[in-house]
């Protein structure tokens, strides 16, 4: 990936010449790679035209009605100025949905050739296992940037919706993605500076507090560190004071999940932007954390180790007419997790409890003031 203080924001903010930018998306529609991204442009589209017909004979009606009745003042000025504004926003946002949108992705394809990186409009349910992408429905990532030097590292958005109806409630996140060299230990940094009231955690996911480990240093003023139990000894391997300083120093901002062979840093909010302030920061903190990645490739989880006597030595041993009881050979761990360590356990937020409880004390309370009452 470009390092941060050699890569070219220049596509990110430049003058777009509007007819590339709408024949990048007239190929990007003929190769099948842009399909149902225009949708909620029309919609949109739909919507305003709908609200200008509509809008256009009442202003008509009313506008006539007060010049008709010999009104004077402000009144008919105000009533024109506000109609013109209101249709001159609706005329603009959709100007700017359908030409924004294509300018967008113009500029964010630009900026990742420039930068020795691709950009993909993005996916429906994406394969990915970190514990963002397995919540809710119509799941989709947009707009992903990708390099693959000096490791596979993805930027993007995603998005996932909750609930259904008037309980209906879409989740927006921004993340990236970064392949490891061997599988780790299912472990999660819960970012201390962005939780939110009361310090409930900004994750989706709660994770059982049998599992939080606390680190030396200030390291638990940044981050609460999650590891599943007996894997202790193996995230103060991974989680050195080196390693502990480059996340604070560069991802104190940023929630932190290992999965798998995979480590991805979550935000709430987009990061795959047109912002070159937040490319810079991206690209620092990632090549920060890069660093330190090549010393946990050297990980091996003991618990996969098989201790079976080597056959080679055996035979070795027989010809020399050694004793058939020779000391086995230990054989080396093989990368990966045993399945203890591959997945944190669930928990239960205190402050959904507080909710709760308060809930159900209300519903006690109103249903034993009835009964008094009667």
């Amino acid at each position: 990936m470009t390092d941060a203080t050699t890569f070219d924001p220049t596509p990110l903010t430049a003058p777009v010449d509007r007819k590339a930018a709408q024949a990048f998306t007239a190929q990007l529609r003929r190769e099948g790679r842009l399909s149902g991204t225009v949708v909620p442009i029309i919609v949109f589209a739909i919507v305003g035209a709908a609200f200008l017909f509509i809008a256009i004979p009442v202003f008509a009606a009313v506008a006539s009605s007060l010049f008709d009745r010999g009104s004077s003042g402000p009144l008919p000025l105000l009533v024109v100025v506000f109609f013109l504004i209101a249709a001159s926003f609706i005329v603009g946002a959709i100007v700017r949905g359908f030409g924004g949108a294509a300018e967008r992705r113009y500029r964010l394809d630009r900026f990742a050739r420039a930068n020795g990186m691709t950009w993909h409009p993005g996916f429906d349910d994406p394969e990915l296992p970190g514990m963002i992408f397995a919540l809710g429905h119509d799941r989709e990532s947009r707009d992903l940037l990708r390099s693959g030097d000096p490791r596979f590292v993805e930027v993007g958005n995603y998005r996932y919706e909750t609930g259904s109806g008037k309980s209906k409630q879409t989740h927006r996140w921004g993340y990236v993605a970064v392949r490891l060299d061997t599988p780790l230990p299912h472990i999660v940094l819960d970012a201390v500076g962005n939780n939110g009231l009361f310090g409930a955690s900004n994750l989706p996911v709660t994770f059982g507090r049998g599992q939080r480990l606390s680190l030396e240093g200030d390291f638990d003023r940044h981050f609460a560190l999650y590891c599943p139990e007996g894997y202790e000894r193996d995230a103060l391997y991974l989680f050195t004071p080196d390693v502990m300083a480059r996340f604070i120093d560069s991802a104190a901002a940023l929630d932190v999940e290992i999965v798998d062979d995979w480590l991805f840093l979550y935000s709430r909010r987009d990061l795959s932007t047109l912002d070159p302030a937040t490319w810079r920061w991206l690209l620092t903190t990632v090549a920060a954390i890069d660093e330190k990645l090549a010393q946990w490739a050297r990980w091996r989880d003991e618990r996969l180790v098989a201790e079976k006597p080597s056959t080679s030595h055996a035979v070795g041993a027989a010809a020399s007419g050694a004793p058939a009881q020779a000391l086995p050979l230990l054989t080396p761990p093989p990368t990966g997790v045993a399945r203890q360590g591959r997945r944190l356990r669930r928990g239960f937020s205190w402050v959904t409890g507080v909710f709760v409880v308060i809930g159900v004390g209300w519903w006690l309370l109103t249903v034993f003031a009835d009964v008094f009452i009667r």
